[in-house]
Parts: structure tokens; C-alpha cells; sequence
């Protein structure tokens, strides 16, 4: 598998986003399961399938796009085939020593979204550093090592640990990127509203914001045409995420409320097929209970 994504990376990003547009059609006619949770997600959603179809093609080119990705390195750079947006509000907070938390959902090319904003940001201001949990296939995770041993990002393991480095990090005023719409495991979440129905929802990203007054930016890396993307910025500053008064509840439910409007400004590159509403898994070490055990 390793040779095969070496072979793939050589062949050109058009071809490969081509290549899986195909695989995405192929996947929704042959898979009932992936319909049926796409078509019930734009349904709470409210939209129509006219303005979700296109996000069949768009989970198929995230596919191709892999090799590709994986394979950006010193004579290739991410910002060569990106257009950035406006980064000024986030250059002063970095200037001050601000952490910034940029918050990235499952729309567009966000793989590349984070190599974006390494090559942007990390020239002045050190590695984006971002948490990782290894993968559980052994071919995967050689995908992954090779993704996280590159130039401009950092990785820390999902542990008690990492979690204190990234702290750390962005006390001294670094930035990470995190994505706020896959569902954490069991403890590590509570139960917010997105699109009308209550989904478990992590809540690392305000307490990383309470405790240190970081800076929390949405970001997204939108796929354009001719095999182009753009990387935008918004500051959302005044939903108060990581206002130390409200409660977890309260800063969870702004957070998908800031996902939410994103996706429907974009609902043909949102990731439909992913189960929002399944139930968060034990952490290892966890009795069924949710309890630790011994």
C-alpha cells in the first residue's frame, strides 16, 4: 500500500481528484449505509439534495487527494496551489504572544488546511503543534508518520501529557488547529445541539481557550476549480467560546453553532456521510460504565 500511494503521489493533483470523484459516486451507489446517513444529515440540516450532491464528489476527491497530500515535502509546497485569506487579525495576536486555536471542521480540504497554515505561520511564529491518535491499521499509521515528520508541523499524542504540551504551547502564545466535529470519546465531550438534535460534542477546544485566553479562529480550506483551494479566516471572538463564565454546555453549543453556518455557506464540501450522532467509545482503560478502572 505504501508503494502504491509513492506511485500515486507522482501523478498530477487534477488527476487524482478526478481519479476520486469516481470513487465517491461508486462508494454512494454501492454503500445503503452511506446513503442513508448522508441523506438523514442534510435532512436535520435542512437542505435539499440539490445542494448537497456535489459533496459526493467532494469526499471522493479528499480520497484522491491523499497521495498527494502526503507527499508535499521540500521541493513542494502547499502554498503554491492555495490563495490565503486575510491574516492580519491573526498575525497581531501572534505578535502578542496570543495563542491562537483555529478551528477547522470537516469541510473542504482541511488535510491541506493544515499544511496551509504551517507554511504561513510558522516562519515567524514556530510549528503549528496539533494532537494525534494512531491509527489502528499498521499500513495507516506509516501513512501518518510520514504526514506528521514534516517541515513547519508538530504533533503530541492524545494523552494527559500532549494535552498539557499543547497547553504549554499556546501559554507561550504558538497556535494549534482542531477539528471541532468528530465525536470524542466517552468523558471528554457533553451533549450540544447541531443542526436540531443533540450530538456529543468534544470540549477541549474551550477549555484550551479558557485556560489560556487564546484566540479561537474558524478556518477552512475551500476546493476550487482547476484543482486550486483557498485557505479564509474568521475571528469568532464575539460567540465568547472561551468566556470563563458560561458553561461547557453553553460553549459547546456556540462552537457548532459557528460550524453550523459554515457548512451551510458551503454545504456541497461538508463531510454529510460522517455519523454525528453516534455514541462516544470507552477510552481504553474504561469500564462500559464510563468509570476508570483500576
Amino acid at each position: 500500500m505504501f508503494r502504491i500511494f509513492r506511485v500515486l503521489s507522482k501523478l498530477p493533483l487534477s488527476f487524482l481528484q478526478a481519479l476520486g470523484v469516481v470513487v465517491g459516486w461508486v462508494v454512494w451507489f454501492s454503500s445503503a449505509r452511506y446513503r442513508k446517513q448522508f441523506l438523514k444529515n442534510i435532512k436535520s440540516a435542512g437542505l435539499s439534495w440539490a445542494q448537497t450532491k456535489g459533496a459526493v464528489s467532494a469526499a471522493g476527491k479528499m480520497v484522491g487527494e491523499i497521495p498527494w497530500l502526503w507527499s508535499i515535502g521540500p521541493t513542494k509546497r502547499a502554498l503554491d496551489y492555495a490563495d490565503i485569506g486575510d491574516t492580519g487579525f491573526v498575525e497581531r495576536a501572534l505578535l502578542d504572544k496570543r495563542g491562537v486555536i483555529f478551528l477547522s471542521p470537516h469541510l473542504g480540504c482541511w488535510e491541506l488546511g493544515a499544511q496551509l497554515l504551517g507554511e504561513t505561520f510558522a516562519p515567524n511564529y514556530g510549528d503549528l503543534v496539533a494532537l494525534y491518535r494512531p491509527a489502528r491499521k499498521a499500513w495507516v499509521e506509516r501513512l501518518l508518520l510520514q504526514f506528521r515528520h514534516r517541515k513547519n508541523l508538530s504533533f503530541v499524542p492524545t494523552t494527559l501529557s500532549g494535552v498539557r504540551a499543547l497547553l504549554r504551547h499556546l501559554k507561550s502564545g504558538g497556535f494549534t488547529a482542531i477539528l471541532p466535529d468528530q465525536v470524542p470519546p466517552k468523558g471528554l465531550g457533553v451533549w450540544a445541539p447541531f443542526f436540531g438534535r443533540p450530538v456529543y460534542t468534544m470540549t477541549l477546544l474551550p477549555k484550551l481557550a479558557q485556560q489560556t485566553g487564546a484566540l479561537i479562529v474558524l478556518t477552512w480550506c475551500e476546493r476550487l476549480p482547476r484543482a486550486r483551494y483557498k485557505l479564509s479566516f474568521r475571528d469568532l471572538s464575539e460567540l465568547g467560546i472561551g468566556d470563563k463564565s458560561i458553561s461547557l454546555e453553553e460553549a459547546t453549543t456556540r462552537m457548532n453553532k459557528a460550524v453550523e453556518a459554515l457548512v451551510l455557506e458551503f454545504p456541497d464540501q461538508y463531510l454529510w456521510g460522517y455519523n454525528r450522532d453516534k455514541q462516544p467509545r470507552d477510552l481504553p482503560g474504561q469500564s462500559p460504565s464510563g468509570s476508570q478502572e483500576s
